[in-house]
Order: structure tokens, then C-alpha cells, then sequence
């Protein structure tokens, strides 16, 4: 069950109400802000929210309270059922923004203006209203009414030219990474937006755009072609190293992968990896010459140098391609998680390239009762949650209770508006 040490503290954000009208893209967004405290109701419409039809489901079976999205990116939330395409539903909206201090939506720009519930006439009924406004492209622009669901926001940004193998065609980044950044970005707005409110009494809109929340992933690629008029290209494992270098990338063990970026700052050398070959019995003939002079020189400097000039490591590739094979035969007998431990130990940059199943595992994760255990009495069942991305310890993060059945706090929201 969810964490309830500090259960009588007051939360970060216990003090602000939040009107959700987002879908997919901005769920995330909602979530962060009703984990910290926010008293958030979901506006749904008539037959409930579609991402409630989105797989996979709790045991596979579909149904409007099963899905295992759903659950996780909609806890703490209160759902109302509201048709805004009704007057009558608008009416209602009305009065929840007088008790409002932030709407989070995820329409095409223009569309709650259409139906009387833009910027403008929100602050008619709160001056001091903050709306939060998450689409594809922003809300001007000449892409502002294009539709843009999670793959075009990870293409236009160019992040699938980026990722990948250099053979590859663009990948596309696993899960929703589109609708999560632009739900993280447009979380810290709406927390910036609230603080100018409280030092000046002032509202304002908060534009949120996808493809721009994403850039920040492209890191120096954008950079590269600015100074050096170079496109940069898909790397894969290896990075910006030209060539295959021993102990930068993945490697098989025999019950799963880590990955190694030995010999690159903030981690011990690659002599220090030969040791443990040594002392584990696993470093065949890498003490001898040349490849033991070649690994003391495996550090950055050698590195960069290859990255200046290609042509210098094509001349030592003989000697490092057996030193990564002897490397590969190493890992693939030992158990990912005894090199990771015997390696951090050292001081060596390897990690586990991490399974759902390790992750449940984790004895770093379990220690800090990272999972959340949130009790569902309509599937029978307890289900386990990822937990807190920050710590507070005034005014904590937490799971209160589960995601909302389509439109279940509706009598209880509409009572409190009398």
C-alpha cells in the first residue's frame, strides 16, 4: 500500500485545484501535479475518456477500468462526466473554473475559444486562472492546426533521425516519449505560472509545445550543424566514437546485458577492468603485448583522438577487435548483476541494461520503497505503481488512490458547487 509515514503532512500542492481536460498528450502533466497534492478532476466526456481503450490491460482483459495506461497516468484524480459540445456542460465548466486555479488542456488550438472557454473569457470568471495549453506545434505558427500525435512530434523534433543503429532506418523511441516530455514541461510551467501568481496575483497561458519540449533530447546535434554545417547520424551503442571501441557499448552476459562506457571520464580505466579479467580468471592473453600497452592508453585522450582523426584507430582495430572478443567471452559467462556490483566496486561505468523484471528487483529501488502498492477493490487486486520522481520532505509526494472510474466523483463534484 501506498507509503503513509508522513501521511498527516501537507502536501506541495494542497492548496490548488486543477481542471483536467487533457488526453494522452498532458495526462502525464495532471498526474505530477495530482501526486503532489492538486486536487485535480478530470473532465471526461459522455462514455469516458477514449485512453481508456488503450492496451495492454490489467490480466488482458479489456475494459474501461483495466487499462494498465490509464490507471498509472490518471492516480489520484477525480473524474466528472461533462459534455462541452452542451451548453449545459459548459455551464457547469463555468462554475468549476470559479473554484479553479489551473485548467491543463491538450485541444487543437482555437477549439476552446470555438466553444466559448478560451484564455480570455476564463479570466472573466477567475482573473488569476492559469491555462495550461499542451499541442503538437504550440499555438501560433504555420504547423500550429496540424494533427500531432506522439510519432510526428518525435519525428518533426528529430529525435527518430537520431536513434538507432547507423544501418537502421529513423527508429521510433519506445513508449509515449512525445506526450511524456511535453507532460513534464508543461508540469514545470504550470508550477513557474503558479509562483508568479502568488507573487503578483497575475494568471497567465501557459503554450506548450511537443516538438519543442523534445529539442532538449537532440543534445549537441543542433549545435554540430550550426559550427560544422554536419548532419549528425545515427550512432547506435557506440556514440560519436568512428569505431568500435573495447568496453563502450552493450554486452551480453548469461542472463541478460549491461553496457560499459569504460575509459571515458568520472569512472576508473580500462586497466582497472583488466584486473577484475584477471582476477575473475577471464583476461586470456590481454597482460601481453601489444594489448596490454594499447589498453593503458585507452582513456579519453586516445578517444578523442579518434574522433579527430579516424584513420589513426583503423590501425590499431586488429588488437582492439581482440580485445573486445576476449572481452564478449568474459561477460557472456558471468551474471550481469555480479559484474555490475564488482564493477562499481572498482570504480567501472557499467550498469544493467535494466528489464521491467529488474527493475521490480532492484534492491536500490526496493530499499527506497520506490514502488507504490495502491489497492484496486474493483479488480480484486493490488497493483504496483512506479513511485516519486522527486523527494520532498516537508510536503511529500504520494499516491492517495487509485485512477477514477468514468465519471465516479461526478454527484460529489457537482455537490460541492451547491
Amino acid at each position: 500500500m501506498p507509503d503513509n509515514s508522513n501521511a498527516s503532512a501537507p502536501a506541495a500542492l494542497d492548496d490548488i485545484r486543477v481542471l483536467d481536460l487533457t488526453g494522452e498528450m498532458g495526462a502525464y502533466c495532471t498526474k505530477l501535479l495530482a501526486d503532489l497534492g492538486a486536487d485535480v478532476i478530470k473532465i471526461e466526456p459522455p462514455g469516458g475518456d477514449p485512453a481508456r481503450k488503450i492496451g495492454p490491460f490489467f490480466h488482458d482483459q479489456p475494459g474501461a477500468d483495466s487499462s494498465l495506461s490509464f490507471l498509472n497516468l490518471n492516480t489520484n484524480k477525480r473524474s466528472v462526466i461533462l459534455d462541452l459540445e452542451q451548453e449545459s456542460g459548459r455551464e457547469t465548466f463555468r462554475k468549476l473554473v470559479k473554484t479553479a486555479n489551473v485548467v491543463v488542456e491538450s485541444f487543437t488550438p482555437g477549439f476552446l475559444d470555438s466553444i466559448g472557454l478560451g484564455y480570455n473569457r476564463l479570466c472573466e470568471l477567475r482573473e488569476d486562472i492559469v491555462l495550461t495549453s499542451i499541442t503538437g506545434f504550440g499555438s501560433t505558427g504555420p504547423h500550429a492546426d496540424f494533427l500531432a500525435p506522439d510519432i510526428v512530434g518525435v519525428a518533426m523534433a528529430g529525435i527518430m533521425w537520431l536513434a538507432g543503429d547507423p544501418n537502421d532506418p529513423p527508429n521510433l523511441p519506445f513508449g509515449n516519449q512525445g506526450y511524456l516530455s511535453a507532460s513534464v514541461q508543461a508540469s514545470s510551467g504550470t508550477l513557474m505560472a503558479l509562483y508568479h501568481r502568488d507573487n503578483t496575483g497575475q494568471g497567465q497561458h501557459v503554450d506548450v509545445s511537443m516538438q519543442e519540449a523534445l529539442l532538449i533530447a537532440q543534445e549537441t546535434a543542433m549545435q554540430t550543424y550550426d559550427l560544422n554545417k554536419a548532419v549528425r547520424k545515427r550512432t547506435g551503442a557506440r556514440g560519436i566514437v568512428p569505431i568500435e571501441i573495447p568496453g563502450i557499448g552493450p554486452y551480453e552476459t548469461a542472463n541478460g546485458w549491461i553496457f560499459g562506457y569504460v575509459g571515458t571520464p568520472g569512472g576508473a580505466p580500462w586497466s582497472e577492468l583488466l584486473k577484475l579479467m584477471e582476477d575473475e580468471g577471464g583476461a586470456e592473453d590481454l597482460g601481453d603485448e601489444p594489448y596490454h600497452g594499447l589498453i593503458e592508453r585507452l582513456d579519453i585522450r586516445f578517444l578523442t583522438g579518434l574522433v579527430i582523426n579516424p584513420e589513426e584507430g583503423k590501425k590499431q582495430m586488429p588488437a582492439l577487435a581482440h580485445i573486445n572478443d576476449v572481452l564478449k567471452r568474459f561477460c557472456a559467462s558471468r551474471d550481469k548483476w555480479d559484474l555490475y556490483e564488482k564493477g562499481q566496486q572498482r570504480r567501472l561505468l557499467i550498469g544493467i541494461v535494466s528489464t521491467p523484471e529488474d527493475l521490480v528487483k532492484n534492491p536500490q529501488l526496493v530499499a527506497r520503497d520506490w514502488l507504490q502498492e495502491v489497492r484496486h477493490g474493483d479488480l480484486n487486486a493490488n497493483i504496483r505503481y512506479p513511485g516519486p520522481p522527486v523527494r520532498l520532505s516537508e510536503t511529500p509526494w504520494r499516491i492517495s488512490r487509485r485512477a477514477p472510474r468514468a465519471g465516479e466523483h461526478t454527484d460529489e463534484v457537482l455537490a460541492e458547487l451547491g
